[in-house]
């Protein structure tokens, strides 16, 4: 039964708006807010929640990835290869679920967050740089897309907080240019992960509706504020935003640890 009411389409209507700025400026699907808010503010349960944001990922990527392809900040190649990578990934992170102690998994991960966030200070993007794609590098996208799609799987991470700072870090990306690659990468994913979704019921379609098109009225927006930001306001954002990100995950930890 839909999880959808009329009491609640405000606040979908109202997460959408939110999610799709988030997607527009960080280059991120926006399901680190979306998942909580939907939990919170309209009583989905995890699962469900997880689903119909991924689901209504979909339209808002593909927004903001006109947005950014616009201005020529979207390397169509690199965005499917890591997707490819990304495709197979999430299978393999499904699958190795049961398989690995996800408490350690979450504390390493949170490391590398940490790790981002100080090389966000020390890497600043140059404003039109772009990936040169040679053998090396093309292995080295398929291993980022590879390892972004197992985090997800296992973690039910977003790959835009990976994918970002790696293009930016690893393979000397412009910072608008990683944004608008990690949004097309997002696209065929997200896509994959649905139609498992809807097979095994874990979305809300209608719902996945209202928030995708409420974001994709934002998306733009967000995308534009990225572009008038300069590359060191823009490395400072986004290391608040993981910052917000690492606090959730360490707060998730303890508040399951004392449920246990």
């Amino acid at each position: 039964m839909s999880q959808t009411g009329s009491r609640r389409v405000p606040w979908l209507i109202a997460i959408g708006l939110a999610a799709g700025f988030l997607s527009g400026l960080f280059g991120v699907g926006g399901g680190i807010l979306v998942v909580p808010a939907l939990i919170f503010l309209v009583s989905f349960e995890n699962r469900l929640a997880a689903g119909t944001s991924l689901a209504a990922i979909v339209p808002t990527s593909l927004v903001g990835v006109i947005t950014y392809a616009a201005s020529g900040s979207v390397d169509w190649w690199a965005g499917l290869i890591l997707a490819a990578g990304s495709v197979v990934g999430a299978q393999l992170g499904a699958f190795l679920l049961s398989r690995i102690p996800k408490r350690a998994l979450q504390w390493a991960f949170i490391a590398f967050l940490v790790v981002v966030i100080v090389q966000l200070f020390l890497v600043v993007p140059v404003r039109g740089a772009e990936i040169t794609l040679h053998p090396w590098s093309i292995v080295g996208l398929v291993a980022l897309g590879l390892l972004t799609g197992v985090l997800s799987g296992l973690l039910g991470i977003g790959g835009g907080i990976i994918i970002v700072p790696m293009l930016v870090m690893l393979f000397g990306a412009s910072d608008l240019l990683a944004k608008g690659t990690s949004l097309l990468m997002m696209i065929p994913t997200a896509i994959s992960g649905t139609v498992g979704n809807v097979i095994r019921r874990n979305v809300d379609l209608p719902a996945a509706a209202f928030v995708g098109v409420s974001a994709c009225l934002t998306t733009t927006l967000g995308a534009q504020v990225a572009r008038l930001l300069s590359p060191e306001a823009g490395n400072i954002l986004f290391a608040a935003f993981i910052a917000v990100i690492v606090v959730r995950m360490v707060l998730q930890i303890l508040r399951e640890r004392r449920t246990h």
